[in-house]
């Protein structure tokens, strides 16, 4: 395998020229990246489950379990740990590798995380890895999430910050980032990424990559939603983002973080066999599975299977190492001992 440095000196210039590269050109760049560092054949699966769903105090004008909006999603509580257990058990059966927990929090409450703690150890021994998005997180609790055993932290930067409170204004940016900060702080992996198509400009998709690749550790996993417009949220009636646009946030995605699984994550229904094939293509080698991402629809289990079936692409087999294995790996990697750069391939 070439190392290939991780730069986190991105400009908005060096962006948009990518962006602007001829199509064919960009694909086969990020496409020459992503086998340097990947199995191109090879998708990881994951499983997102929510465990919580509606009644948010956040505003974020895209989801359909905020409070401030009238949508048709059914308010449900905490769920409990063995049906949690037991939808996670019928994932890992269809394929999934990765195990994903969602709660329409600001934040979790003391009194809930000894549930949460109980989830994420019960699904862990079924041996898939752990992933949670439950709203931001103090240093105590994402300490006493990894003591639990949580493999990842999924906090999405959502879009640009200069296009942010546009969409939010209930958190501020700069708390996503503390949120990312503590997850680091404790141990955990970081899943984080955005979504487009929410009548943003070509700048704030610049932005967004630029922030996620300008992290002081890039995030692992780097999930790409497209908008899923639902009736009753501000967005319902946005402009649907070209194609062609989608997959070549994709591509520049892959180019700039190049040792991150790309997730091609919600709006997946709105896309052909033909453009998700040109997106893995382009780099994106993660998916979520199931017929629902937390609330919005999502393709069915034997669709995705067919498809990979038919590109000759299979999932990816999670693949479990010691810590000591793990060091070892990380530290085989330093591509430059005077800047501590580390090269890392994210589990």
């Amino acid at each position: 395998m070439i190392m290939i440095t991780v730069r986190h000196d991105w400009t908005h210039k060096e962006v948009k020229a990518l962006f602007e590269m001829p199509f064919n050109d960009l694909l086969f760049r990020a496409a020459s990246i992503h086998r340097e560092n990947f199995n191109p054949n090879e998708v990881q699966i994951s499983t997102l489950l929510s465990i919580k769903t509606g009644a948010c105090p956040e505003d974020c004008k895209y989801c359909p379990q905020s409070g401030h909006y009238k949508t048709d999603l059914e308010r449900e509580r905490l769920m409990e740990v063995e049906k949690v257990v037991e939808q996670a058990r019928l994932a890992k059966n269809k394929g999934a590798t990765r195990f994903c927990m969602g709660a329409a929090w600001s934040d979790p409450k003391d009194r809930d995380m000894p549930y949460i703690e109980k989830m994420v150890k019960e699904v862990k021994e079924l041996g898939l890895e752990t992933c949670m998005t439950l709203g931001m997180l103090d240093n105590d609790k994402a300490h006493s999430l990894r003591e639990a055993g949580l493999d990842y932290y999924n906090h999405n930067l959502d879009t640009s910050p200069e296009y942010y409170q546009q969409i939010i204004t209930t958190r501020t940016y700069q708390d996503r980032l503390d949120t990312i900060d503590h997850v680091r702080d404790a141990g955990m992996k970081v899943c984080s990424g955005g979504i487009v198509g929410m009548g943003e400009q070509a700048s704030d998709r610049f932005g967004l990559l630029i922030q996620l690749a300008n992290l002081e550790q890039q995030p692992e996993s780097v999930p790409i939603n497209m908008l899923v417009k639902v009736k009753g949220t501000p967005l319902e009636d946005v402009e649907d983002l070209d194609h062609f646009e989608f997959i070549r946030t994709i591509a520049v995605a892959r180019i700039m973080m190049p040792y991150s699984y790309v997730r091609l994550s919600a709006g997946r229904t709105a896309m052909n066999e033909q453009m998700q094939s040109m997106c893995f293509f382009a780099g994106a080698n993660s998916i979520f599975y199931g017929d629902k991402l937390l609330t919005t629809e999502n393709p069915e289990a034997d669709a995705d299977m067919n498809l990979l079936k038919k590109l000759g692409m299979k999932p990816e087999e999670r693949h479990d190492y010691s810590d000591e294995a793990y060091e070892a790996s990380l530290s085989s990697a330093i591509a430059d001992k005077a800047t501590s750069e580390l090269f890392y391939e994210a589990n």
